[in-house]
């Protein structure tokens, strides 16, 4: 098998500190260089359209809700889990380019519904099918197997996190 970065940082740290076990290394190191590879990949894909992955990941987060693809700010924001301020902004540029619209919420009168407008559910009907492709494309040295493997493996690593905030 091929080496990496990682394989060479390892047998640095080997060779330096011979007592010293940098196994974790291995996967933690890998993953850290694959995420990064992986958002940049997918940023140039998003650009494509005029996006960047905090404009996908709300137009995607509206669209997945179902019909009539609305949430309250909060409630988007808590399932990006991103500051308020952050989400404020994001919502102003996918408004000013016509993808949300803020409607007064019928239920409450201080509150606001962030709903996807026809020109944002076409958007993101279009960027999704790009977007699987994308990772379809970072996926394919691995087999359907090593595939369901790794996802397998990843989500008990991120379920050691699941009661920490990100960010």
């Amino acid at each position: 098998m091929s080496q990496d970065q990682v394989d060479f940082i390892l047998k640095q740290w080997s060779r330096e500190r011979p007592g010293l076990d940098p196994s974790p290394m291995a996967v933690i190191g890998r993953i850290s260089r694959a995420s990064r590879y992986i958002d940049q990949f997918l940023q140039k894909n998003f650009a494509q359209f005029g996006l960047n992955s905090g404009d996908f990941d709300v137009l995607a987060t509206l669209r997945r809700t179902g019909a009539p693809y609305q949430l309250t700010p909060t409630t988007l924001f808590s399932s990006l889990m991103l500051s308020s301020g952050a989400m404020t902004n994001r919502l102003d540029r996918l408004e000013n380019a016509g993808y949300i619209e803020r409607k007064p919420h019928p239920n409450d009168r201080r509150g606001t519904l962030v709903t996807l407008t026809s020109k944002g559910l076409e958007m993101i009907d279009l960027v999704i099918v790009s977007h699987i492709e994308h990772e379809r494309q970072i996926l394919s040295s691995l087999t359907l197997d090593e595939q369901k493997l790794l996802g397998d493996l990843l989500r008990k690593i991120l379920l050691f996190f699941s009661d920490q905030p990100l960010g």
